[in-house]
């Protein structure tokens, strides 16, 4: 592909400003060259009805197609620029295929949003986009500046933002339609347009006092006794494997952070109306007797728009639909037809 002669002159981005840049951005999408006004455009239709529309592919093949979705290409640019920000992720492993199989879940999810008709229209993607500068402490176009200068497009970053966004709430829209028969949605599910969601999270550790199923009837009301006076001397979280220690069968499992909505259901209610610091009452359970102590909490506020404004500096954040999102993509990526070149 001929090279622009503004690139000849433009200074080099040094690696300090690439790594700032790449903490401010959380991922960019597609993206193509200019092409030159003398050299014929392809535009290929969309596969399904809906889905976006494909970016023009330059007919000198200086920008191939590299994967079809659903005879939705994505172009090996597309793919050079997204395993440029996989490798300032420092995320282990290939950076081409990580990058690949990014572009084919966005791709995926996109067509999914345009199906069922939650795609984010270009006033909220730039809603979102200035939020995302605004939380960074920058202004639009400084946000521009950088991510010029880090050789990343705005276009690339928007369609990227919209992409988050619109899955954001194809799934939030499938859960609304099976979490509940009354037709009451979780409170955490962020309505179209919200700009932030808030769900409580719960640092939990369960203690499991084990009952062998052959001795469950002779032994278990004797370890629901030691359960509950084990519990009299637990100390929220602090103490609990120095209590452990020397106890014959006792477990004491850290089950890390919870959102609600994650909370095990047969525990969900004690969990939420324990303090921090405290300890739930004894439960039996088909592993013995157990109880849950609930180490902290705190509550998260997100942005609805799921463009996390730290994604790159630590500061990834656990959706509470996350295994749902899991789930919903694997069934949409069985059904695609996904061809690579």
């Amino acid at each position: 592909m001929t090279k622009n002669p503004k690139d000849s002159r433009r200074k080099p981005v040094t690696l300090g400003l690439a790594l700032c840049c790449a903490i401010f951005i959380g991922g960019c999408s597609r993206s193509s060259d200019p092409v030159s006004p003398a050299v014929p455009t392809i535009a290929e239709k969309p596969a399904i009805t809906g889905a976006p529309e494909v970016g023009r592919i330059d007919a000198r093949g200086g920008t191939k197609i590299a994967v079809l979705v659903n005879k939705q290409p994505i172009t090996t640019n597309q793919i050079q620029r997204r395993a440029a920000f996989v490798r300032l992720r420092r995320i282990k492993g290939n950076s081409t295929t990580i990058a690949t199989n990014e572009l084919i879940d966005e791709a995926v999810k996109l067509q999914e949003a345009r199906r069922i008709g939650v795609v984010a229209s270009e006033a909220q993607v730039n809603q979102a986009y200035g939020r995302f500068a605004q939380s960074n402490k920058m202004s639009v176009s400084r946000l521009d500046q950088m991510m010029g200068q880090a050789g990343v497009t705005k276009r690339g970053f928007k369609d990227y933002v919209r992409a988050t966004m619109s899955w954001q709430r194809a799934v939030a829209a499938r859960m609304r339609n099976t979490t509940s028969a009354g037709g009451t949605s979780p409170a955490w599910l962020p309505a179209a347009g919200a700009q932030s969601a808030k769900a409580t999270e719960y640092t939990i550790q369960q203690i499991v006092f084990i009952v062998p199923q052959a001795k469950r009837g002779a032994l278990l009301a004797k370890r629901r006794t030691e359960a509950n006076r084990f519990r009299a001397q637990l100390n929220g979280c602090q103490n609990a494997r120095q209590l452990a220690v020397g106890l014959k069968d006792v477990t004491v499992l850290d089950r890390g952070r919870l959102l609600e909505p994650e909370l095990p259901p047969r525990w969900a209610k004690a969990i939420k109306s324990t303090p921090a610091g405290k300890v739930t009452r004894v439960q039996d359970d088909p592993k013995g007797v157990e109880m849950i102590a609930v180490c902290k909490t705190r509550e998260v506020i997100g942005s609805a728009d799921g463009i996390d404004s730290n994604i790159l500096s630590g500061g990834k954040k656990e959706s509470p639909s996350n295994k749902a999102a899991r789930e919903y993509l694997k069934q949409i990526k069985d059904r695609a037809i996904i061809q690579r070149r």
